[in-house]
C-alpha cells in the first residue's frame, strides 16, 4: 500500500512540473509570436493552396497562385524577424527536450535540442521556398513551402509539448506525418533538422 501511495505521489509531481514547463513554454512562445501575423498568414496561404489546386479554369488558378505571392513574402519575412527576435531567449528557455516530459530539458540538457537554431532553420527554409530560386512550378512550390510550414509548425509545438504532441497535432490538422512532411521539406532544411534534433 505505501509502495501504491509513494507511486502516486510521485507520478502527480511529475504531472504538475511538467503542466507548469508547458505553461511557461506556450506563454513565452505565445508573447513572441503575438508581435505577428505569421499563425493568420499561415492560415491564408494553406487556404488559398487548396483553392487554387482545387479550381478547374487556368485563368482563375493562375490568379490565385499570383495573389498568394504577396503573402508567401510576408510569411518568410515575418518569420526570420520572429526568428531574430527569439534569439534573444536564454539557453534554458530555449531547450526543446528529445524525452517525453517538456521539464526533463531542464534536468537533462544533452537529451535534447536549441529551439534557436530550429527557428534559424525553418526561416531559412522557408524564405528559400518563397523566394523559389528554383523556379518551381506554383503546384511544387506550394507544396515545399507547405512543408517547411508544417514541419516549422510541428517543431513549436513539440516545444511547447512534447513530440508525441506535435506530430499526433499534425496528422489531426494537416492529414499528414512527420516523416511525410520531412520527406517533403527541401535537402537542406532535412539534412540541417536531422544534424539538431536527431530525427
Amino acid at each position: 500500500m505505501d509502495i501504491l501511495i509513494l507511486a502516486l505521489a510521485v507520478a502527480s509531481c511529475v504531472v504538475f512540473f511538467n503542466a507548469q514547463a508547458q505553461r511557461r513554454r506556450i506563454a513565452l512562445l505565445g508573447r513572441h509570436l503575438g508581435r505577428y501575423q505569421i499563425e493568420a498568414l499561415m492560415e491564408n496561404i494553406t487556404q488559398g493552396y487548396l483553392r487554387a489546386l482545387g479550381e478547374d479554369d487556368p485563368a482563375r488558378r493562375d490568379q490565385i497562385w499570383s495573389l498568394l505571392n504577396g503573402a508567401e513574402a510576408s510569411i518568410a519575412e515575418q518569420f526570420g524577424r520572429f526568428a531574430s527576435d527569439f534569439a534573444k531567449v536564454d539557453t534554458a528557455s530555449a531547450r526543446v527536450s528529445r524525452l517525453p516530459l517538456a521539464w526533463a530539458s531542464q534536468l537533462f540538457p544533452s537529451a535534447g535540442f536549441d529551439l534557436r537554431d530550429a527557428l534559424r532553420i525553418h526561416a531559412r527554409g522557408i524564405a528559400d521556398a518563397a523566394a523559389n530560386q528554383a523556379q518551381r512550378s506554383p503546384r511544387d512550390k506550394a507544396f515545399l513551402l507547405s512543408a517547411e510550414l508544417f514541419l516549422m509548425q510541428h517543431t513549436c509545438h513539440w516545444y511547447c509539448r512534447s513530440r508525441a504532441t506535435a506530430s499526433a497535432r499534425l496528422l489531426r490538422r494537416h492529414q499528414t506525418s512527420h516523416a511525410q512532411v520531412l520527406a517533403a521539406v527541401s535537402p537542406e532544411t532535412r539534412r540541417a533538422y536531422a544534424a539538431l534534433t536527431g530525427v
